[in-house]
């Protein structure tokens, strides 16, 4: 048994040619919105050549950014070689400079030290021609310049003796050098140094040194120290 349409043939080639008709329209409309999404179309062509156009004028600004930067930074390296350069021959500068002061300074104190040994208007005999001290840090520090005016003058072999003088705790305090009498033997001059630790709160007021040829005293000088504030 077949069953057969009831549809006429022209109603069935109208149907199809339907069916044919709405099936074209969806295949344009999808080829036409294809060309949208690719720009296949003029409008979108133009805009997507300006795009690309656009994307490359910004990639060579990127690029010469980047040259531009690397030369900057090139730059900064080189200023900060040469600051860490001068800042070296600076700090070597300024050591030169503190080496010629010392010495500078040291030569004052020979100047000052030799002037002493010029003979003065007491004659030949065996003198101390300088006596200096002074307080560092809880500790005395004294120097002592013996001198025989004499030109021809025989070797001297005796004792230098230092007696420090103050107050502690409010008594008069006496103390000689830790060492006790110093050695001294000498033709012409002799210039002998020293450190002493004080005892806490102690002030030293006055340094004197004698120069003894056996008990007998051959010369002897004071030497007043300001008080500490």
């Amino acid at each position: 048994m077949a069953v057969r349409s009831n549809l006429p043939w022209p109603l069935r080639w109208a149907l199809v040619a339907i069916v044919l008709g709405f099936c074209a329209a969806i295949g344009l409309w999808a080829f036409e919105f294809g060309r949208d999404i690719a720009g296949l179309d003029g409008g979108r062509t133009e805009e997507f050549k300006q795009l690309r156009l656009d994307t490359t004028t910004l990639k060579d600004q990127v690029d010469t950014l980047r040259e531009e930067r690397d030369k900057a930074v090139s730059m900064a390296n080189t200023a900060s070689m040469m600051l860490t350069a001068e800042k070296a021959s600076q700090d070597k500068l300024t050591q030169q400079i503190r080496q010629l002061e010392d010495q500078n300074r040291s030569l004052r104190d020979d100047l000052g030290f030799f002037e002493k040994l010029i003979p003065s208007a007491g004659g030949d005999q065996l003198a101390i021609r300088a006596l200096q001290a002074e307080v560092v840090n809880d500790r005395l520090k004294w120097q002592v310049l013996v001198i025989q005016p004499a030109k021809n003058a025989a070797e001297f072999n005796g004792q230098l003796e230092v007696t420090l003088n103050g107050v502690l705790a409010g008594k008069a305090w006496t103390s000689a050098i830790a060492e006790g009498s110093k050695p001294l033997r000498f033709k012409q001059y002799a210039r002998l140094e020293g450190l002493m630790e004080l005892p806490s709160q102690v002030q030293v007021k006055t340094v004197t040194a004698r120069v003894l040829d056996g008990s007998i005293i051959k010369a002897s000088q004071n030497f007043n120290l300001k008080p500490v504030n």
